[in-house]
């Protein structure tokens, strides 16, 4: 007889593209070696100004303000979890918090996600895991995407995962083992173009459509060394700010014609990875931009699911949570097939609240 073995926990995300803290209160069930999940309460709780611009700006403060935000992200993120917890009325075994990255060189062996474990579980009582990425890159990984080894024990019937978010990521199985790694810039591209006219997104990729493509635009945007590079790989703010935004901003046309380029990009760059006829799960805040979407669709020959509402947005709080359970069994969280660290490893420091 098959024991049935379940999980609660709640899994904390908070991305690039600054929208707020996602929250999952996800159950996973492991019954005869494989595992399911369901996603039981979520929310995402938006960034106030202060928290926007904080960590908007954080990584040219000095030291003490580091360290003194890193422990009040820490009080904020517990306080927020205490809260949910009373609203939904849950009962979790523990947290699993991404943090917020605010430095991600793999080269230089270095990552950090701010918010202070021992802070979340001093507000919210609860044991907590964080800090998932720094034991990979100091394996010499590039300690992201973390995310594959739950699209592969939870998303397993799909060929291809494609997460549309600040940046889109890709993960699916080549040769028996879990490749995946980071294809371009999305929504933390998209956003910035958006508010130069003053609005927070470009919806369902409305603007993005009355644009015209700048063919010289598009092509040095193709051109970027990142897209010669065989993956490993993985993209983080400081690339953006160093090699893509300066080519979008050495160009004096419009806002409409930059993000129609930009789509455009994007949809080359995501069809020459999808070289097969198969079926692909788009997740990520990018899932709802109708004209991006079709931009991909006809450029290839996949069949295209975009799952319910609460898969597409806490997908990556569902699987953080789910990180914080193979941890917590002492098993392979982070698969070098992906990240190209010497080892699989279980990453993520454990602060026992009981």
């Amino acid at each position: 007889m098959h024991t049935l073995i379940e999980y609660n926990v709640i899994g904390l995300m908070s991305g690039t593209s600054l929208d707020g803290v996602d929250l999952a209160y996800c159950k996973f069930y492991l019954h005869n070696s494989q595992w399911s999940y369901d996603i039981i309460a979520n929310e995402t709780a938006p960034y106030d100004a202060f928290w926007k611009e904080t960590l908007k700006s954080l990584e040219k403060k000095d030291a003490a303000t580091f360290a003194q935000i890193n422990t009040d992200y820490g009080h904020f993120l517990g306080k927020l979890v205490k809260t949910f917890i009373a609203i939904n009325n849950i009962n979790a075994d523990f947290i699993a918090s991404h943090g917020h990255t605010i430095f991600h060189q793999p080269k230089k062996k270095l990552t950090v996600q701010i918010g202070n474990g021992s802070a979340i579980a001093a507000e919210c009582g609860l044991s907590v895991i964080s800090d998932f990425r720094s034991l990979d890159v100091a394996l010499g990984g590039q300690g992201a995407p973390l995310v594959p080894i739950g699209d592969k024990l939870l998303f397993g019937k799909y060929t291809f995962c494609l997460n549309l978010g600040g940046f889109a990521n890709i993960s699916f199985d080549k040769k028996g083992k879990r490749i995946a790694f980071d294809v371009c810039p999305v929504n933390i591209v998209l956003n910035f173009l958006s508010e130069k006219k003053n609005l927070a997104f470009d919806e369902k990729g409305k603007m993005a459509s009355l644009g015209k493509v700048n063919i010289e635009l598009l092509n040095k945007l193709n051109n970027l060394d990142f897209y010669k590079m065989k993956p490993p790989k993985s993209l983080g703010k400081e690339w953006l700010i160093k090699s893509f935004i300066p080519i979008l901003e050495s160009f004096s046309i419009s806002v409409e014609d930059k993000l129609r380029t930009v789509c455009e990009h994007i949809a080359i760059q995501i069809s020459i990875i999808l070289n097969l006829s198969s079926n692909v799960l788009v997740t990520g805040g990018g899932a709802y931009n109708d004209f991006l979407i079709g931009l991909i669709r006809s450029k290839t020959k996949n069949e295209f699911i975009i799952p319910d509402k609460n898969v597409i947005e806490f997908k990556e709080a569902l699987i953080f949570a789910f990180l914080g359970v193979l941890r917590m069994r002492g098993e392979i969280n982070c698969l070098k097939s992906v990240t190209g660290a010497s080892r699989d490893n279980s990453g993520g420091a454990i602060y026992n609240y009981k």
